[in-house]
C-alpha cells in the first residue's frame, strides 16, 4: 500500500512539472531570429510550464504552404506569422482559433489599448483573427548629405509627384563619357507599393467596401489614382531617373540606397533600424518623410503591411492556451519596445509608444517618429483599412506582371492597368 503511494505521488509530482510543448514558425530571416528567440526565451523564463520550439520556416508563402501541410498531415504548428494579405485566406480555411475567441475569455487582456489604425486591418466583421505583431507602412527615405550636394534643401524633402520629379533630375550624376553614375529613387518592384499609392489617394482595390463588407468579386483599381501612380513610375523610368529593381528583390533596392547610387527610395519602415545603422557606417546623413502624393491630391492614408500571428486549432485545449499566452506575451508592450527599436516595425500598442516618447526615445530617434506619424494622421475607413481578398497573392501577381511589362516599355501604363485589371478579376472568379 505504502508503495503504491509513494508511486502515484511521483507520478503526480511528473504530470505537475510536464511541460506543455508548443510550435512558433515565423518568417522573419536575418538579425530578427536572434531577436525573436530571445523574447521567446524570455517568456520560458515566466512560463516555465511552456516549451516554445521556434523555428524560421521561410519566405511567408512558404510558411503558408508548409502549414496546410502540417494540418493535413495532423500535425500542425501552434503559431504561425503570416502576412497580411493572408487573412481571408485563413478565414476561409477553417484551422484557425480567432484570437478575438480568446480575449472574450480573457478579463486580463485590454484591446483598448491596441493602436486603432493596427486593429483595423485584422478585424474583419468586428472580429479580430489573429493578433498584429510586425506592422509596417511604406516611407521615404532620402539622403540629406546627396541633397546637399545636389543643390536640394536637406529639411525640405519632396511631398508632392512634381517635386519628387525634380529632385530626381538634380540628383542625377554623370561621369565625363555622360553615363549615369548616381539616379534619383528605387522602390522595389511590388504590388505593395501600388496598393499603397490607392489607399493614399483614399481609394479601394476591390469591390464590397475593399472585401470588407461582403467578400470582394472584382478588382477596382483601373481609375485615375491608379494611372497617377503608373504614370509616375513609367515617366521616372523613361527618364532614367530610376533604377528598377526585379521581382520583390528588397536587398537590391536597400542596397541601391545604402551604396548611394541612388538618392531615395520607399520601402518598409522595418527598415528604419537598418538603414539608420547603415547611413552611419557609410558616412552620410539620414532623413524620413511621408510618401509623396500627386500633386494636388487630398491625403487619404497608409495601410497596415507586415504580418500578424495565427493560432491554429488543435486537438489539446492545453496547447492553444499555451499559445495564446504567447502571442498575448508578444503584443505586451516590453516585447514590443523591443521589437520596435531592433528592426522599426511599429510598436501595436498606445502605451509603449507613451513609455518611449516619455523615455525621449523618439527625440533621439526622429525617424522611427516619421512612421508613426505617417500612420496615425492616416484617414481611417475602408479604403485605408486594407483590402481583404482570398486571391490576394494572385491579384499582386496579375498587377506585378503587368508592371514589369510596363517599365521594359513593352506596354504602355494604361495597357498597364486594363491588363492588371482582366487578371485580377480572373484571380478572384477563379477562387469562388
Amino acid at each position: 500500500m505504502k508503495k503504491f503511494l509513494v508511486i502515484s505521488l511521483l507520478v503526480l509530482t511528473v504530470l505537475s512539472f510536464a511541460k506543455v510543448k508548443i510550435q512558433f514558425w515565423h518568417a522573419m530571416g536575418g538579425w530578427r531570429i536572434e531577436v525573436i528567440q530571445n523574447m521567446v526565451n524570455d517568456f520560458m523564463k515566466l512560463n516555465p510550464d511552456i516549451e516554445v520550439e521556434v523555428q524560421y520556416v521561410g519566405s511567408y508563402e512558404e510558411i503558408l504552404a508548409k502549414t496546410v501541410a502540417a494540418v493535413q498531415a495532423g500535425t500542425p504548428p501552434h503559431v504561425v506569422q503570416l502576412n497580411e494579405i493572408s487573412t481571408q485566406k485563413m478565414i476561409d480555411s477553417g484551422v484557425v482559433v480567432p484570437v478575438q475567441d480568446m480575449i472574450d475569455k480573457d478579463p486580463t487582456f485590454d484591446v483598448g489599448l491596441f493602436l486603432p489604425q493596427v486593429l483595423n486591418y485584422y478585424r474583419v466583421g468586428e472580429k479580430l483573427y489573429s493578433m498584429p505583431w510586425n506592422s509596417s507602412t511604406p516611407l521615404l527615405y532620402y539622403n540629406k548629405t546627396l541633397f546637399k550636394e545636389a543643390g536640394l534643401d536637406p529639411d525640405n524633402p519632396p511631398r508632392t509627384y512634381s517635386e519628387l520629379i525634380e529632385a530626381c533630375r538634380k540628383l542625377v550624376k554623370k561621369d565625363e563619357k555622360g553615363n549615369v553614375i548616381r539616379s534619383g529613387i528605387t522602390w522595389p518592384l511590388y504590388s505593395w507599393f501600388f496598393e499603397e499609392y490607392m489607399a493614399l489617394q483614399n481609394k479601394s482595390l476591390v469591390d464590397n467596401d475593399n472585401g470588407r463588407t461582403k467578400k470582394a468579386t472584382k478588382a477596382t483599381f483601373n481609375n485615375e489614382a491608379a494611372m497617377n501612380f503608373l504614370n509616375l513610375w513609367d515617366k521616372l523610368t523613361k527618364e532614367g531617373l530610376m533604377i528598377n529593381t526585379k521581382r520583390a528583390d528588397w536587398t537590391a533596392a536597400r542596397q541601391l540606397f545604402i551604396s548611394q547610387t541612388v538618392g531615395m527610395l520607399i520601402s518598409s519602415t522595418s527598415d528604419v533600424a537598418l538603414l539608420m545603422n547603415e547611413s552611419a557606417k557609410q558616412g552620410f546623413e539620414l532623413g524620413t518623410a511621408f510618401l509623396p502624393l500627386p500633386d494636388g491630391a487630398q491625403r487619404g492614408g497608409v495601410i497596415i503591411g507586415g504580418g500578424s500571428l495565427w493560432i491554429i486549432k488543435q486537438k489539446d485545449q492545453q496547447e492553444i492556451n499555451a499559445a495564446w499566452k504567447l502571442v498575448k506575451y508578444l503584443a505586451e508592450p516590453g516585447p514590443q519596445i523591443t521589437w520596435h527599436q531592433a528592426t522599426g516595425y511599429f510598436p501595436i500598442r498606445v502605451d509603449a509608444i507613451q513609455t518611449l516618447q516619455v523615455q525621449g526615445y523618439y527625440r533621439d530617434n526622429p525617424h522611427h517618429l516619421t512612421a508613426i506619424l505617417q500612420l496615425l494622421t492616416s484617414v481611417q475607413n475602408y479604403n485605408t483599412n486594407g483590402a481583404i481578398i482570398g486571391a490576394f497573392p494572385e491579384v499582386r501577381d496579375a498587377i506585378e506582371t503587368a508592371v514589369e511589362k510596363m517599365i521594359s516599355g513593352s506596354i504602355t501604363p494604361k495597357q498597364a492597368l486594363d491588363e492588371a485589371e482582366k487578371n485580377a478579376n480572373k484571380a478572384i472568379k477563379e477562387y469562388f
